[in-house]
């Protein structure tokens, strides 16, 4: 079996069933707004160079939306990549749980599909766009960036998993940031299955 898992993901157990609808991930992605409140945003510890807890809670969002708002989309850079504004400050997000493939990289050609994903970032979070921020355990990578699970604050739209499960990026997992990573490994196995975006150009 074929996995679009990079890192020390878990593998499905071979003979699992796989999902018959793997549309019925993107429904699921938009469901995991009536959850989202369970995972605490937990308080970095560096000052000086990340936005604090209290920041990334933000103030309650008013009218209709689904979900808090704690960001405010600023700029796509690729797709799995973003920036945003919060409480006044941009911070570069790299989303949690997925791999698009690069376009942007240094001395690195761009991959197959990596136009795509970075155009269908951009089309889920125009400029602008009222966003939902949960953080995991680690608050950074290496570069600095802000690691974030990011919702759609308007509609409760998880992105993260919305990417993974329309074929436009394989699951990165990078313990112990690894709160929906069952989620994300059978999403892309599900995308794979149904030949679903990079799955069926990018063999």
């Amino acid at each position: 079996m074929r996995l679009g898992v990079t890192g020390d993901a878990e593998r499905p157990v071979e003979g699992s069933s796989v999902p018959s609808n793997a549309g019925g991930w993107v429904s699921r992605a938009r469901r995991w707004a009536a959850v989202a409140g369970v995972f605490v945003l937990t308080e970095c510890r560096s000052s000086s160079s990340t936005a604090t807890s209290a920041e990334m809670s933000g103030a309650a969002a008013s009218g209709a939306g689904v979900l808090s708002v704690n960001a405010v989309m600023t700029r796509d850079v690729d797709g799995d990549t973003i920036d945003v504004t919060i409480a006044g400050k941009v911070e570069r997000i790299r989303l949690i749980g997925i791999d698009t493939p690069e376009t942007k990289k240094p001395n690195t050609p761009i991959q197959c599909y990596g136009e795509l994903a970075s155009a269908n970032t951009k089309s889920l979070l125009p400029i602008g766009t009222s966003l939902h921020l949960v953080r995991d355990i680690v608050p950074r990578d290496d570069y600095g960036r802000l690691l974030a699970y990011v919702y759609r604050a308007d509609d409760g739209l998880f992105v993260n998993l919305d990417i993974i499960a329309n074929g436009y990026a394989h699951v990165l997992s990078i313990p112990p940031n690894v709160a929906h990573r069952s989620d994300f490994v059978a999403a892309a196995t599900a995308a794979e299955a149904h030949d679903i975006g990079l799955w069926k150009f990018c063999k």
